[in-house]
């Protein structure tokens, strides 16, 4: 009989393509004094208390770190993430993203476009910072430039990003006059976009461990992202351009594996592979060194926040998110929603894990430069990828019941569906309202999970 997987779920290479009063605020919220940075608080993601030495090593040694830094600037991170949940609902159409910053990311921002406003996001201990835009209106144009973006054009300025810290929309051409015609042909505010000139021009990686290796129909290589079921089928999700549906995996070592049972590349880069009975899911990363790291759950972290990624290329490294539903034009077609990230890769690695912490956060799409001179990458996030196929992520807390395709966002909360912030669920006859994209868990009913909901 084969060796079963224990390992590490995989990892991902890429390399590159070439002052006012929150007049909404629960009373209970708005009364509350500021959260000190780092200090303990109830309203801290699940798992954050206890980052595995491996996060912590490599979080040290990519954003040079000290020890007692990185494992700061987790803590910081989990927590501010709630805080903003909190305010993105309090906010309303005033709000336009959160950021966090420093080393240690004691610091969070959060931008509304009402002076008023002000007071009650000090209120959560957090930089209040006044703006022109909202976040709704740069989505709809960072939308209007995707429509626009076809064909040539696409491949001219294949990065298009919402900034959250400029108030603005980054288009990346590979010069001004691609991006100026790009502005021009989709109807856009010239004051709503930053350009960016840069000779990069992202790609998908096809040389195919979580960073394990797999290889498709014995003619490519890429890296398995993270374990999920599906009922009682084991598997894992990867990049969907690393295979289609039907094709047939083997392992890292070579034993047949799988079969990819669904795949979208481009529009999105996902897939899915369901494992035969001789591999098991489990909730392990491959690390530094052979070690592993154990996936939590999948709470989205926020822009600034450190990230790490596992590939079967170039192993184990870390950098921080830059934005979120960025859209990325390769040679294959554009890709909407990934997160763009500075943590390096390279070829090999396309499919592989993405980590902030304990949570899962997405499986490496593309990107540019290599871990010898730096470089940007993309990840597509996770929950979306188990909320499309109906999986849940294999974590190291016990899961009971199977998502429903597509999510539910209101009635009963239950186990398995995948919760965006602001979405509305009774508990136990109470109504909670979520503050974190995540899966949700068996362990993080409302009630017990301050971190996730607020009770309404």
């Amino acid at each position: 009989m084969p060796n079963r997987h224990k390992g590490a779920v995989c990892a991902a290479a890429v390399t590159a393509l070439g002052t006012l009063v929150l007049t909404g605020l629960p009373q209970a919220a708005a009364a509350a004094p500021p959260v000190p940075a780092g200090g303990p608080t109830a309203a801290r993601t699940p798992g954050a208390d206890a980052p595995s030495a491996a996060v912590l090593r490599a979080v040290r040694r990519d954003l040079k770190l000290t020890d007692q830094q990185a494992r700061l600037r987790l803590e910081n991170e989990a927590e501010a993430g709630t805080r903003a949940g909190r305010l993105q609902i309090a906010l309303g159409g005033h709000f336009a993203g959160a950021w966090v910053q420093g080393a240690t990311s004691a610091d969070l921002s959060v931008a509304t476009t009402d002076a008023a406003d002000v007071p009650g996001i000090e209120a959560e201990g957090a930089k209040a910072v006044v703006v022109r835009n909202p976040l709704a209106d740069l989505r709809a144009a960072k939308a209007r430039l995707d429509g626009a973006a076809t064909g040539t054009t696409a491949l001219e300025t294949p990065v298009r990003y919402v900034d959250v810290r400029t108030n603005r929309v980054t288009v990346q051409a590979t010069s001004r006059a691609a991006a100026d015609a790009l502005v021009t042909a989709a109807g856009v505010p010239g004051e709503l976009v930053d350009v960016k000139v840069s000779a990069d021009r992202p790609r998908a990686l096809h040389d195919i461990r979580g960073g394990d290796a797999y290889y498709i129909e014995e003619s490519a290589r890429c890296s398995v992202g993270f374990a999920v079921t599906k009922a009682e089928q084991q598997g894992f999700v990867s990049a969907g351009h690393c295979g289609q549906e039907g094709n047939k995996t083997a392992g890292f070592n070579e034993v047949a594996q799988g079969t990819f049972q669904a795949s979208v590349f481009p529009g999105s880069d996902m897939s899915w592979v369901a494992a035969n009975s001789d591999w098991t899911a489990t909730p392990d990363v491959k690390a530094q060194g052979e070690t592993d790291v154990q996936v939590g759950g999948s709470v989205q972290a926020l822009v600034g926040a450190a990230v790490c990624r596992s590939g079967s290329t170039s192993g184990w490294h870390c950098g921080t998110i830059e934005q979120h539903d960025t859209s990325v034009s390769y040679s294959e077609g554009t890709v909407d929603g990934v997160t763009r990230t500075t943590v390096c890769a390279e070829p090999g690695d396309s499919g592989g894990p993405y980590l902030s912490g304990a949570q899962a956060q997405g499986v490496t799409s593309g990107g540019s430069g290599d871990c010898r001179a730096g470089g940007t990458t993309f990840y597509q996030p996770v929950n979306p990828v188990l909320s499309t196929y109906g999986l849940t992520l294999k974590t190291n807390a016990t899961q009971t019941d199977t998502p429903t395709t597509p999510a539910d966002q209101t009635g009963t909360w239950s186990s398995g569906r995948v919760y965006d912030t602001g979405a509305q669920v009774t508990f136990n006859g109470v109504t909670y309202q979520c503050l974190q994209v995540h899966q949700a868990q068996s362990a993080w009913q409302p009630a017990a999970a301050p971190a996730l909901w607020q009770r309404v």
